[in-house]
């Protein structure tokens, strides 16, 4: 008999993309369903999914009062509908959003399960590492891990989407040098405002494409920039495509979102991360800092971007020998990740608790 399973995420989609993978992983032997919020929703065709949608509120001290008790309805709301649905199981991939949801669990005394993906822990995943059966991580050396609790750490190799493996034998033979920038379906604005000065001085050294991410209101003016300056580009938001973007990549500009790592490295594409500096606990930081500590990346601090961003591109284009070495790390990292193995894992975790 298949078990029901809740995957609770949040609303960005460094959350939903690992929600929808465990749900790659788990729809043939199990009944899953994923709660988000409407943020969430747009990252999930409603065809594909069966979608419990919640929005939890913020949780701030300001607002506490009335937060407490829109988490107190949420919670009842949430016993009622894990009732109903008769779930097994409670998955979360972290995030405000998933309160309600595993302490309504909790109530139920159902399994929980937490998956971190960052290279620090979460607050949300912290708070329910006492009451969780075990807790999926990318590397033992999880920043801020309370150490009473270790051994409930399950290490598997990161989350990424299946069609990603299908095409990490890829082999680049692009006419120009191809860059992707990455700022996330929200834009990042130091890439939009602080690259095209350096995009457009390097364009007159080498021949080079640009693929950029970037926010839907800027989309016209990099592509009237770009045009200008008869630079080849491809300017895009949010593309559920992605994949083809990052296949033909040389090198990658991004922030460090632990997913959007994971992605390029199965694929063995260099980047440059330049690691979001208010991010919680400063988890994007730690994120790219992995993978310099295996020398299969570069790393620049925001405030430096701007100064040396350019004269990095060109070391990079000049020496092919440096991208080679990172190419090789990045698949030394890999040699082991394959679908089945993290399948495995994740299947024999779940059978054992």
């Amino acid at each position: 008999m298949k078990k029901k399973i809740l995957i609770s995420t949040g609303g960005s989609g460094g959350h939903v993309i690992p929600a929808t993978i465990l749900h790659e992983h788990l729809y043939e032997k199990n009944d899953i369903i994923i709660s988000t919020d409407n943020r969430g929703f747009r990252y999930l065709e409603g065809n594909v999914y069966k979608i419990f949608l919640i929005d939890t509120p913020k949780l701030n001290l300001l607002s506490l009062p009335l937060n407490f008790f829109k988490i107190l309805f949420l919670t009842i709301k949430s016993i009622l509908f894990l009732k109903k649905e008769k779930v097994n199981l409670l998955f979360s991939t972290g995030g405000y959003m998933s309160l309600p949801l595993i302490l309504a669990g909790k109530f139920l005394n159902l399994k929980i399960y937490l998956l971190e993906p960052n290279l620090v822990l979460g607050k949300a995943n912290k708070f329910f590492l006492s009451s969780c059966e075990k807790i999926f991580c990318y590397t033992k050396q999880i920043k801020n891990f309370p150490k009473k609790y270790i051994n409930k750490k399950v290490i598997t190799h990161p989350l990424v989407r299946k069609e990603f493996y299908k095409k990490k034998t890829r082999k680049i033979n692009n006419n120009k040098f191809c860059l992707l920038i990455v700022g996330g379906s929200q834009g990042a604005s130091i890439f939009d405002q602080k690259l095209k000065k350096s995009i457009l001085n390097i364009s007159k050294k080498f021949s080079i494409k640009v693929i950029q991410q970037t926010h839907l209101n800027n989309i016209p003016l990099l592509k009237e920039f770009y045009s200008k300056n008869n630079v080849e580009s491809d300017v895009f938001n949010y593309d559920k495509n992605f994949i083809d973007k990052v296949d033909g990549a040389d090198l990658c500009i991004t922030r460090a979102g632990a997913t959007t790592l994971a992605e390029l490295s199965i694929l063995n594409v260099p980047f440059i991360a330049v690691p979001l500096p208010n991010s919680k606990d400063n988890h994007q930081f730690e994120n790219a800092n992995f993978y310099v500590e295996n020398n299969a990346c570069w790393i620049l601090d925001q405030g430096l971007f701007e100064e040396k961003i350019e004269q990095l591109m060109e070391e990079i284009l000049s020496n092919k020998s440096n991208i080679n070495k990172k190419i090789q790390n990045l698949s030394n990292l890999n040699f082991q990740n394959t679908w089945i193995n993290v399948n495995q894992k994740i299947l024999n975790v779940l059978d054992e608790n």
